[in-house]
């Protein structure tokens, strides 16, 4: 059993509320007799797990979105290197490049060197959101929930 203390899953997420499944709180709604105290009982189990899922979906979300934001940050580079790129310096290369070519193939490659850098930069953005994924275990988690909440009502 995990508590709300510990964190055994090694993962680093913040430890979320457990539902306590132990000898002793079996013990104790076989002590209460009333139907009341097991619906009270029930109600504050199921608010624990609905908690703690919508917890565990929180979290996975937002470490997905910080890789999204880290992704994008090469997209915001290219971008710069296009429209904010110094134009005195390109201007200076394609100058320098005219004492040994025409003068137009010496802006021509001036010009595939700065398309060339920011395709490059597009491309590291690309691959940075690919490595996004979705939130599995929090997928899992729901997809066991409701077949235990399945699996319940047909026992009876």
């Amino acid at each position: 059993m995990t508590s709300a203390r510990e964190n055994t899953n090694g993962s680093g997420l913040p430890p979320v509320p457990s539902i306590p499944l132990t000898a002793e709180s079996a013990a104790k709604i076989a002590g209460e007799t009333s139907i009341g105290g097991l619906v009270r009982d029930a109600t504050a189990h199921l608010s624990t797990l609905v908690r703690a899922e919508v917890e565990l979906a929180k979290s996975e979300v937002a470490g997905e979105i910080r890789k999204g934001v880290k992704g994008s940050v090469y997209f915001i580079v290219a971008l710069t290197v296009l429209l904010f790129s110094s134009f005195f310096f390109f201007f200076f290369g394609a100058e320098l490049l005219d004492v040994w070519l025409p003068r137009w193939s010496a802006f021509l490659i001036v010009f595939g060197v700065m398309l060339l850098t920011a395709v490059l930069f597009a491309l590291l953005g690309v691959r940075k959101l690919k490595k996004l994924r979705a939130p599995q275990r929090t997928i899992d988690s729901a997809r066991d929930t409701v077949a235990a909440i399945r699996n319940r009502g047909e026992d009876r």
